[in-house]
């Protein structure tokens, strides 16, 4: 249906917003993360370089930063916003810090968070709120409640005050109606997480989902895990809310796994985890009546198939219980013109100080290098466009 009908191909829609200079920055990023090595050279001579204090935030700032960043604060994004609200898309505000460990920064996280959905309750262009879980609470503390191991009363007090955390957060997202995102993480800290959000849900999805959990499709389990998640809420009465993406700890895990010795929660390769994805696609699609989707990928074979199942169920291209989402700075050719044909689009706009957020941005050209053909995609489509301006 759709794939007869190829809409990712059209780059003047893609990158109408980059002009020339910036068309030459993308390709120039794409082309040094395409290097492998290069990427694990970088990565470790700007973290010393960062460590050691060395004067190399403006160049940071002034290339990988501004092209896959919408800001050191959430003020700083809105040129971002806007321009890409002109064209339809949306965006998520996602504050990019990583790897705190105090209660005041934690506190700082949840702040941050509150002062974001307020944003969206005043700026049309962003209709959607996020947290990363270990923004909220140390790593320690979600894998020993994973594990079910017994709180010292000092632990319990801090796991009190990431409930709480969680749980103001929801209640200003509900009284706001503002759909609230919250990441995935590791497996051995996920299910303190899926617990404390599937509370959140059956709290403040009453009406309709608000609060919405992150499945990490790349995990065998997660299909049944969706599957129990739904039957819990029909039986109490409430509505889910998820974003589905493949995953991003794929070599850790797998790692991790081998080396304790026990069965890697990642499916056996891309092809069954791309079929687990779009198998979740497919069970949210036809169970619309009690949740939403947020559909979070790069791939476009995936976009389509969601065009498809949407058009099968005769649902408008913008309904609201179906999201589309990318990440900015990448994936330009799906997100635009997925918009430019009114489905429900939003970019994930990652901001923070340039120092707080180099490990997102490490993580990110990691990503780009490892993920077969994603990185050649992006530049074949930036060649075809710098190629059609130049005939104009």
């Amino acid at each position: 249906m759709q794939r007869n009908n190829p809409i990712f191909d059209n780059t003047e829609i893609a990158f109408a917003l980059k002009n020339d200079s910036e068309m030459e920055r993308a390709y120039f990023l794409f082309k040094m993360i395409s290097i492998e090595p290069l990427v694990r050279i970088g990565a470790a001579a700007t973290n010393f370089a960062l460590k050691a204090h060395l004067p190399i935030e403006g160049l940071i700032r002034s290339t990988v930063f501004d092209h896959f960043c919408g800001g050191v604060n959430e003020e700083d994004c809105l040129p971002v916003i806007n321009k890409m609200y002109e064209k339809g898309v949306s965006s998520v505000l996602d504050f990019s810090v990583e790897g705190k460990e105090s209660e005041k920064e934690f506190d700082h996280a949840r702040d941050v968070t509150l002062k974001i959905i307020e944003f969206c309750k005043e700026i049309k262009a962003i209709p959607i709120a996020v947290f990363k879980p270990s923004g909220f609470g140390r790593l320690y503390l979600y894998k020993k409640v994973s594990k079910g191991g017994t709180l010292t009363d000092k632990e319990q007090e801090e796991w009190h005050q990431v409930v709480k955390r969680y749980d103001m957060v929801c209640k200003k997202a509900k009284a706001s109606n503002v759909a609230i995102l919250i990441d995935a993480e590791e497996s051995w800290m996920q299910d303190a997480v899926d617990a404390l959000v599937t509370q959140m849900m059956e709290k403040y999805n009453t009406e309709k989902p608000i609060v919405f959990n992150t499945l990490q499709m790349y995990r065998h389990d997660r299909l049944a895990f969706l599957n129990n998640e739904h039957k819990k809420a029909k039986e109490a009465g409430y509505f889910v809310g998820y974003k589905l993406v493949r995953g991003a700890y794929m070599e850790k895990e797998n790692e991790r796994a081998q080396e304790k010795g026990y069965e890697s929660p990642i499916c056996k390769n891309k092809a069954a985890a791309d079929e687990n994805f779009n198998s979740g696609l497919k069970y949210m699609i036809d169970n619309l009546e009690d949740m939403s989707v947020f559909a979070g990928t790069h791939n476009e074979e995936s976009s389509y198939l969601l065009m498809d199942l949407m058009e099968e169920k005769g649902l408008e291209n913008n309904d609201p219980r179906v999201w589309f989402g990318q990440l900015y700075g990448m994936s330009d050719h799906i997100s635009f013109n997925l918009a430019n044909k009114g489905y429900n689009v939003a970019k994930y706009v990652p901001f923070g100080p340039v120092k707080d957020v180099m490990p997102y941005l490490i993580r990110r050209a990691e990503e780009n290098t490892s993920v077969a053909g994603q990185t050649g995609r992006e530049l074949a489509l930036l060649t075809k466009e710098k190629n059609r301006r130049k005939t104009l």
